[in-house]
This record gives structure tokens, C-alpha cells and sequence, in this order.
């Protein structure tokens, strides 16, 4: 701390002294008291003006580093969701979809994704109405599922880094939301027609905010951490058969 004093006040003398001494030079070129107090006098008349500007452009720079660091923290946690979550519920919602190939191929993410493939699958996700068909599928394994995560879904809507991110949390909520619903029936078997279609819309929504959300985290993992995209194309939840292995 006494350190850090002392620089501070050495700074202000050599500031003061590389002043005094640009004064002089001035003094000496022109050699008038008078132009040189004008000249004095004019740039005290500009220095609000300084210190606004350098307040203004301090602030935004003070903003975008917290923006930076929140983007940073929120995009820990959606990679923790993934990992935890999201990159298994992906791969069971996708046996609800009908005719769920075209959408696997167009998110079968390679290494050599650039960001243009990148938009084209969020284009392709956003204007995709996929078909929904649950009265065949295990949906008790679904339940079980998504009831022993309740606990990390929770936590995860509790965190408020999430805040700066409405997309993702809109993933959490209809994923919570398909939680409450399965929960909220003691017997998934032979549910009648109109429940089924309601369980399908459920399913519908999550796994739109899943696929579309996966797709940006995969864009984030390519730009920022190139290690960590690699594993997730070899995990690749819409893959039939994901393998860790490298060749």
C-alpha cells in the first residue's frame, strides 16, 4: 500500500515537471508571457470537456470488460449443463422426433465447421417444425431422468449469471417445465390422446431451445476453447454412435 502511494505521487511529480518543462519550450518559441497564458487558459477551457470524454470512454470499456466476464461465467455454466444435462437429454428427445435423420445430419458438427455452417444449422433448426410422436417411447426413463437433475435444474435457474442470457434461460424453463409434467403423472401408459398431444408439445418446445442452444455452445466452444470443441464432435449427441476415441 505505502508503495503504491509513493508511485503514485512520484508520477504526479514527473507529470508536473514534463509540464513545467513543455512550458518553458513554449515560453522560449515564442517568447510571451502573454501566449503563453492564452494557451493555458484555452486548454483549461477544453478540460471538462477531457474529462468527460475520458469518463465516457472509461465507463464503456469498465462495461464491456463486466459484459465479458458475465458472458465468461454464464458460459461455464452452460457448459456444465451440457455435460451434465443437456448433451443426454439431446440425444433422448431426438428418438421422440419423427424422422429425426434430417435433423442429425444437419447437425452433425465436424472440426472443419466454420461459422457460416454454424448459422445455416441455427437457420435450418429455427424454420424446422419437427414432428413429435411420444406414445411409443420410454418416457419413464425420460421421467427418471430428468427427476434425478431436478435438483441441478434448480440450482442452475437460481444462478444469476443466467440473467444477462434469455435464451438459455428459456431452455431451463421449458426443460423444467417437461420435468413438472412428467412428474405430475403417476402413470405414463396408456394416456389418453389429448394428454399425449400435450406431452408432445412439451417435448416439442424443449427440444427446440436444446438443439438451438446446443449448436451456439458448440460455435462458442470452436472459438474460444478448440480443445474442449474436439471431445464434444466426438460426443456429438446426435451422433448414432458417439466415440470418445481419437484416430
Amino acid at each position: 500500500m505505502g508503495q503504491l502511494f509513493v508511485r503514485k505521487h512520484f508520477l504526479l511529480v514527473v507529470l508536473a515537471v514534463v509540464s513545467s518543462l513543455l512550458y518553458l519550450v513554449d515560453y522560449a518559441m515564442l517568447g510571451s508571457v502573454r501566449e503563453v497564458v492564452v494557451g493555458f487558459l484555452g486548454n483549461l477551457a477544453f478540460l471538462p470537456v477531457y474529462v468527460i470524454f475520458v469518463a465516457v470512454m472509461f465507463e464503456q470499456i469498465s462495461r464491456e470488460r463486466e459484459r465479458q466476464a458475465i458472458m465468461s461465467k454464464m458460459n461455464m455454466v452452460i457448459g456444465v449443463f451440457f455435460s451434465e444435462v443437456g448433451n443426454r437429454l439431446l440425444r433422448e428427445l431426438s428418438a421422440y422426433v419423427v424422422m429425426c435423420d434430417n435433423i442429425r445430419r444437419e447437425l452433425r458438427v465436424t472440426p472443419q465447421w466454420k461459422d457460416t455452417d454454424f448459422r445455416k444449422a441455427l437457420v435450418f433448426l429455427n424454420s424446422n417444425d419437427p414432428k413429435i410422436e411420444c406414445a411409443q417411447c420410454n418416457k419413464q426413463a425420460l421421467k427418471e431422468f430428468l427427476l434425478s437433475k431436478r435438483s441441478f435444474l434448480v440450482g442452475l435457474l437460481e444462478n444469476q449469471s443466467l440473467l444477462e442470457h434469455d435464451q438459455f434461460t428459456d431452455l431451463l424453463w421449458a426443460v423444467f417445465h417437461l420435468v413438472e409434467e412428467l412428474d405430475a403423472r403417476e402413470s405414463l401408459e396408456n394416456m389418453p390422446k389429448s394428454d399425449i398431444d400435450h406431452i408432445n408439445g412439451d417435448i416439442k418446445r424443449a427440444f427446440g431451445h436444446l438443439s438451438r442452444e446446443w449448436v451456439s455452445y458448440m460455435k462458442h466452444l470452436k472459438q474460444d476453447y478448440p480443445y474442449l470443441f474436439s471431445l464434444a464432435v466426438r460426443l456429438n449427441p446426435m451422433v448414432d454412435t458417439p466415440d470418445p476415441h481419437v484416430y
